[in-house]
């Protein structure tokens, strides 16, 4: 039988590797990942907000888009470069 993703054991595997991650003992999580991550998801959670709240049109879309994508290349792009001197 295949065990579910969500189960207690697997809870305290995750709390384990974070607590593993912000100390100097080696984790199975990446400490930069994981706060980019948490950036990424709270920037995405504000944007879908300022979206519905604030935008009524398509240019208004146009307008707001163009300059969340960029930033968000530019930062997949950094991390990919670290990424690769590292």
């Amino acid at each position: 039988m295949i065990e579910p993703l969500f189960t207690w054991n697997n809870f305290k595997w995750a709390v384990k590797e974070l607590i593993k991650m912000y100390s100097n003992q080696p984790s199975f999580f990446s400490y930069k990942r994981f706060q980019t991550g948490v950036a990424f998801f709270i920037f995405t959670q504000g944007a879908m907000y300022a979206l519905k709240e604030y935008v009524n049109d398509i240019s208004g879309f146009l307008l707001w888009c163009t300059p969340v994508l960029l930033v968000c290349g530019y930062t997949l792009n950094t991390i990919q470069k670290e990424k690769l001197t590292t």
